[in-house]
């Protein structure tokens, strides 16, 4: 049985027939072929017109010369089409040059004829319009010697555009091509990296958890219900590269909310976040293990209580994120380490595959602790993307709310966003 129409049968064994390969469009636009027709029929006629002038022969009308370099070229606009579609099923090119020649060699004979005899037949209805003998096949013998050589050469030239036209749409859709497999392995990439960070902070949270049920089962199993809501904030973004940094702070809020339980009244978070930079994008996963490492290297080291600094803000055409702990701080080669670790060295390497060059990721020693600066291009999720999103993520919402009034740890003051949340 033969595949659809729009299939191709599988020669792989695998039981599915494959989609047909796309076929290439052919041709040259109509509208494009006429008005080039009538702009070559004007310059020909008014060069005729003034050559007939300017050699002082009897002047033949300008109404016989405009239909007849009219016709010549509105003739060759008719013939276009054909020519068209033989010079781009029999192409002028390496490995099928043979077969090409001796399909486009008889065709220019015809189609120059046929010209030839069409313009023949025109000059006979001037003439039996106007009253005057003509006499068809002698001047289609002397027009073939005079012009077929002009004939052929228009033939050719129609051909050569059309390969031309060709070639450069081949070579756009390769370009094209080649831009959207090198976006999708750009994406395949990024997807790789941010499932390197998922196990990475998986791991840690989990080893925290482990601290706890020695010392306070209470505040473990309280652990663990965060845990469950940052999974699910997880699987609600998976599949996406960016997310607001609306979003991301209300993720990072849940990660402080399982660190306050280990470390108490020790760990104070502060936000200065711009109100017009909640909206703007960020790739997903890009502060939690910036946050996590302020609070390891930063708050955990530090004898008496310690604060993380998260800010952001527009800066011209970059949104600038920073995040500051006033630890005990690094030494040059700890620094070094840090950076070379799994949670920094991916984000990291998901900015240059992302961004390329047009971003920014600092670490700054300070007196005290460290400072991370992040500058990203300054992009805003559509109003449509967001309406979207809410609708598709109310019920998982509304689950969260439900767990959040329960566990009763936490409550909302009117008019703050999820990420400032104050402890009860």
């Amino acid at each position: 049985m033969k595949p659809p129409a729009d299939r191709r049968l599988d020669a792989n064994g695998t039981g599915a027939d494959q989609p047909a390969p796309a076929r290439p469009r052919y041709g040259l636009s109509g509208p494009l072929v006429l008005c080039a027709a009538t702009v070559m029929s004007v310059v020909s006629f008014l060069v005729a017109l003034q050559l007939t002038d300017s050699l002082g022969t009897p002047s033949t009308p300008w109404r016989s010369l405009l239909v007849l370099h009219g016709s010549g070229w509105y003739l060759w606009a008719l013939f276009t089409p054909s020519i068209v579609w033989l010079s781009q099923h029999f192409r002028l090119e390496r490995g099928r040059l043979a077969v090409a020649l001796l399909v486009h060699g008889p065709a220019v004979v015809v189609f120059a004829s046929a010209h030839v005899a069409a313009m023949g037949a025109v000059q006979w209805w001037l003439a039996l319009s106007a009253g005057q003998p003509f006499f068809w096949w002698y001047e289609v013998k002397r027009s073939a010697l005079q012009n077929l050589n002009w004939e052929m050469t228009t033939y050719w030239g129609i051909a050569g555009l059309s390969h031309a036209v060709l070639y450069w749409r081949e070579s756009r859709d390769r370009a094209l091509h080649a831009t959207q497999l090198e976006t999708k392995l750009i994406d395949a990439r990024l997807a790789t990296l941010q499932q390197q960070l998922q196990p990475h902070f998986l791991f840690n949270t989990l080893h925290a958890i482990s601290t706890l049920m020695r010392r306070d089962v209470e505040a473990a199993d309280r652990t663990l219900l965060g845990l469950s809501d940052l999974l699910r904030m997880t699987l609600d973004t998976a599949g996406r590269q960016e997310v607001t940094l609306a979003n991301e702070l209300d993720f990072v809020s849940k990660y402080l909310e399982i660190e306050q339980v280990r470390f108490a009244d020790r760990l104070n978070v502060r936000y200065s976040i711009a109100p017009e930079a909640l909206d703007a994008l960020i790739p997903s996963l890009l502060l939690q293990p910036l946050v996590e490492n302020a609070i390891k290297h930063g708050v955990a080291r530090k004898a008496g209580p310690g604060h993380v600094d998260i800010t952001a803000c527009r800066d011209h055409d970059k949104l600038r994120i920073e995040i500051r702990d006033d630890g005990a701080g690094l030494s040059e080669s700890a620094l070094s380490a840090l950076q070379k670790g799994i949670g920094v060295s991916t984000t990291r390497a998901r900015l240059q595959h992302q961004f390329g060059a047009d971003f920014r990721f600092e670490f700054h020693r300070q007196e005290p602790g460290v400072a991370v600066i992040v500058a990203l291009p300054w992009r805003v999720e559509r109003r449509d993307e967001r309406a979207g999103e809410a609708r598709a993520n109310r019920p998982a919402q509304t689950a969260a709310a439900n767990r959040a009034a329960r566990l009763d740890r936490t409550r909302l003051a009117p008019g703050q966003p999820a990420f400032m949340r104050t402890r009860i």
